[in-house]
């Protein structure tokens, strides 16, 4: 057998392995804390064809900068905690890849309409709040396990009326996307106006009517445009301005 010559096991080895690329990365730095105003600061970072956002972050903060504050968790877009905007657009990190964004320049900031806690972390007290409000679970006085309960068996059919909005992970990047939010910070939002439709539509619950009324009030259901911005976003397919439609449909009397 032939041996393979110094010059063609280079070409090999280049071959194998691709030279990775740079990109300027651009983050948002502020500490309200601190700080009166943010700052962009760039950094250079080597990525390849699967490097996400959240990588090449992470690569800056382990190699140039540890001071930058982001929340990330699981790496695979079922957690919600990474949401920020990446050139401009509301979307998670660990699931934006560079290669995809078509941009030798990618800029991240924390997401609009949340207290921002430092750099990409934002404060979501507001979210969970306004999410709890609306009760996100099963209303019925014979909800609890006790004695011979069985389960309640539930049609394919009854499933398809709120499954797909059960898919929430809680991201924020709808109510980031929201003009509403902007400019009322006592609106209840897409994220928690879509899982009070997710239990209404499910008939198993038995607090449709308790719902209702929270929603329908002045900061409630009436003050979305439906602009959509919310469901362009959603990283799941949960599309919440469907699901606030849907919502309004039992509100109007199109839907019991």
């Amino acid at each position: 057998m032939a041996a393979i010559s110094p010059k063609m096991a280079e070409e090999v080895s280049q071959t194998a392995v691709p030279t990775p690329k740079s990109i300027t990365l651009v983050i948002s730095k502020f500490n309200p804390n601190h700080e009166s105003s943010y700052k962009f600061v760039e950094f250079k970072v080597p990525v390849q064809k699967w490097t996400t956002v959240l990588d090449a972050i992470l690569y800056v903060k382990q190699h140039l900068d540890t001071s930058i504050a982001v929340r990330y968790s699981c790496r695979q877009a079922s957690c919600g905690s990474c949401g920020m905007k990446i050139n401009g657009k509301p979307s998670l990190a660990c699931y934006t890849k560079i290669s995809e964004l078509n941009s030798d320049i990618v800029t991240v900031e924390p997401m609009s309409n949340f207290p921002i806690i430092r750099d990409l972390a934002v404060d979501f007290t507001s979210l969970f709040s306004n999410h709890k409000k609306l009760k996100p679970y099963i209303i019925r006085e014979d909800s609890e396990i006790v004695g011979d309960a069985k389960e309640f068996l539930q049609t394919p059919k009854d499933v398809e009326e709120y499954l797909q909005f059960s898919y929430c992970i809680k991201c924020g990047l709808c109510n980031s996307a929201c003009p509403t939010m902007a400019t009322d910070s006592s609106f209840l939002g897409p994220q928690a106006l879509t899982q009070a439709y997710r239990y209404v539509a499910d008939n198993r619950d038995k607090g449709k009517k308790e719902r209702l009324k929270m929603v329908d009030e002045s900061h409630g259901i009436w003050r979305c445009h439906f602009a959509g911005s919310c469901s362009k976003v959603c990283p799941k397919g949960v599309d919440p301005a469907m699901g606030i439609q849907l919502l309004r449909g039992y509100l109007l009397g199109f839907r019991k």
